[in-house]
């Protein structure tokens, strides 16, 4: 699965997400887009989910209009200690992905 990092989410956290094509916003020259842009250049790459930590990002934009599925990542702050947690949840949230859908991944 091509998985997109936001800009708020460590480039490092890439690394856990094994099994899948993850790339980062700055990676791809795209930093400082704005979400509406951001979110169709990725859906128009092929990008099929995006992760990010803008808890904001799914009352600013309609989602379900992306081809795109986004996850939330909701932890203490956007440090890689704080984010790792999550992972396990993510992963199996993306095994059951829908695109147009916005998934808040926490901490159990």
């Amino acid at each position: 699965m091509r998985v997109l990092l936001d800009e708020s989410v460590p480039r490092k956290l890439a690394r856990d997400l094994v099994g899948h094509d993850v790339r980062t916003v700055v990676e791809l020259g795209w930093a400082g887009a704005q979400n509406g842009e951001l979110l169709r250049r990725a859906a128009a790459e092929g990008f099929r989910v995006l992760v990010t930590t803008d808890q904001n990002l799914e009352y600013q934009q309609n989602l379900s209009r992306v081809e795109l599925a986004v996850f939330v990542l909701l932890a203490k702050s956007n440090r890689l200690a704080h984010l790792r947690p999550l992972i396990p949840q993510l992963l199996s949230e993306i095994e059951r992905m829908r695109v147009g859908s916005v998934v808040r991944v926490t901490a159990d």
